[in-house]
């Protein structure tokens, strides 16, 4: 006979038996066994599914931190992108100031030059042609040689104030107060200086460079020596009375090569009105003269060059 379970349920109403056959027993077994399955599956489902709660929420955590981190990046590049943008603006309003005070130092140095060239280049076609006439005023005279004074009789002929003679006045006269300082127009060495109480009395002449001299007449004191290296704009002597003169003032000539110039357009000469000597004066063949200058300047200048690059390479 078959094993057979009996189920017995008992109530206030009596007790009931079941009897389970061996088929039942297995469909028991089945659906306890498939519960307990889908229990475990279910068990391992929600721990599954919590870690990969924790896991996600860990995830969201890191790329919060990244968000962040990234937003600050970006803040960071914001305000550098505004920074150079703001120096680039700044220098684009600095190369516009300088392309501008370029033309207008082009324009003062008569330049004629393409506006559209590269700045680079414009920069040192004005820098030779600035050099150039800066070379020149300081190797040249020019400016008077004493300050704010009145020019009391031109260069040309004229009857002398003392002899009563007629001949060539060779210089300029200014009228100056005895002591007034007399200041070199130019770079140059001291050729004379002389002692006299006749003619041109105290008197001192200045060489300059490319054939040309300066003179002055009638001093009262020297302040340089026979020899004497001045720069321009250097103390020299003060005028006086010495010598044959009607009364105090300085006699100022300008010779090139022995023969005498007008000094009016030595004197009214400078950076401003540079072309002004090239009409008035023309026993100087200025052609010439400035083409020198020009390769001097150039050869300074690239060797002004080849020295930068140098230090700068050995300082890297």
């Amino acid at each position: 006979m078959k094993e057979r379970i009996i189920i017995s349920v008992s109530t206030i109403n009596g007790s009931k038996h079941f009897h389970l056959g061996m088929k039942a027993q297995k469909r028991v077994r089945y659906a306890v066994v498939t519960a307990v399955a889908a229990s475990l599956l279910t068990i391992g489902s929600i721990f599954f599914l919590v870690n990969e709660v924790d896991f996600a929420k860990e995830k969201q955590e890191e790329l919060e931190k990244r968000s962040y981190t990234l937003n600050e990046e970006v803040d960071v590049l914001n305000q550098l992108k505004d920074e150079l943008e703001s120096d680039l603006g700044e220098r684009e309003s600095k190369l516009s100031l300088v392309s501008d005070r370029l033309g207008e130092l082009e324009n003062l140095l008569g330049v004629d030059v393409d506006a559209q060239a590269p700045i680079e280049s414009r920069l040192d076609v004005a820098a030779i042609n600035s050099a150039v006439r800066i070379a020149i005023l300081d190797s040249l005279p020019n400016g008077a040689p004493v300050k704010n004074a009145r020019q009391s009789s031109q260069y040309g002929k004229r009857k002398h104030p003392v002899t009563g003679k007629v001949r060539l006045h060779a210089g300029l006269d200014f009228a100056v107060n005895i002591g007034t300082p007399i200041y070199a127009p130019a770079d140059g060495v001291v050729e004379t200086v002389r002692p006299s109480n006749k003619g041109s009395g105290n008197f001192i002449r200045l060489q300059h460079s490319f054939g040309i001299t300066s003179s002055y007449s009638h001093l009262k004191k020297f302040a340089v020596r026979s020899g004497n290296f001045v720069d321009k704009g250097e103390l020299i002597g003060y005028s006086g009375n010495s010598g044959l003169s009607s009364g105090p003032h300085l006699h100022y000539e300008i010779r090139f090569i022995g023969r005498p110039l007008n000094p009016r357009p030595f004197v009214d000469w400078g950076m401003n009105n540079f072309e002004h000597i090239f009409e008035k004066e023309r026993k100087i063949k200025w052609v010439s003269l400035i083409k020198k200058v020009e390769q001097q300047v150039s050869t300074q200048l690239q060797l002004s060059s080849q020295k930068a690059v140098t230090l700068q390479a050995s300082s890297s």
